[in-house]
C-alpha cells in the first residue's frame, strides 16, 4: 500500500468519556485501509470558543495515507458519526470533531474542504500539539513553521494533561 502524502489532523471531545474518544479514534483511523497513525499528540485541556459547555480534550496527529484529500476528509466525517457526532450548532459541544488541518503542502478550496484549515492558524489548541509532533511543518499560506506560529498565539487556556 501506498502511503505517499502526510496529513495533519485537529481532535476534539468534550461530552462523554473525552480521553478514551480521542484514544479510541486514532485507533479506528490506523486500521482503516490507506492510512497509518504516524505520530500523535499528547491530550490538552483546553478553553471552550462558543457557547457555555465544558472544556475540552485536543490533540492532533500526523497521517501518513494513500487517500486523496476529499476522500480523507470523508472518512474523517464516518469516523466522528461512529462516535456520535451530531452537528446542531456551530462551536457547540461534541462527542468528537476531526478537522483535517494540512495535506502536504496543498492549498485547496472547495465547498466542503479548506487546506490549509482556514482557523488553524489562530488556535492554540491546534496549534500547541501540533507543534509537539510537526514543529517544522510549513503552512503554505503564511510560509511560517508550525512552531512559529505556536509561538506567536494567545497560549491562556490550553494546558498539557501529564
Amino acid at each position: 500500500m501506498s502511503v505517499g502524502h502526510q496529513a495533519a489532523i485537529g481532535l476534539g471531545s468534550n461530552l462523554g468519556d473525552s480521553e478514551a474518544t480521542l484514544k479510541d479514534a486514532l485507533s479506528k483511523l490506523d486500521f482503516i485501509p490507506g492510512i497509518h497513525v504516524a505520530a500523535r499528540s499528547h491530550l490538552y485541556q483546553t478553553a471552550p470558543i462558543g457557547p457555555p459547555q465544558p472544556d475540552y480534550l485536543n490533540a492532533c496527529a500526523i497521517l501518513s495515507t494513500s487517500l486523496a484529500p476529499e476522500t480523507l476528509l470523508h472518512t474523517l466525517l464516518n469516523i466522528e458519526k461512529q462516535f456520535g457526532r451530531v452537528r446542531r450548532e456551530r462551536w457547540g459541544a461534541r462527542t468528537l470533531d476531526i478537522d483535517l488541518l494540512l495535506y502536504d503542502n496543498l492549498t485547496l478550496t472547495l465547498p466542503q474542504l479548506q487546506i490549509p484549515h482556514p482557523r488553524m492558524a489562530d488556535r492554540a489548541f491546534v496549534l500547541i500539539p501540533l507543534a509537539e509532533i510537526a514543529p517544522n511543518w510549513i503552512e503554505p499560506v503564511s510560509g511560517k513553521t508550525i512552531a512559529t506560529l505556536a509561538q506567536q498565539v494567545d497560549r491562556s487556556g490550553v494546558q498539557q494533561l501529564a
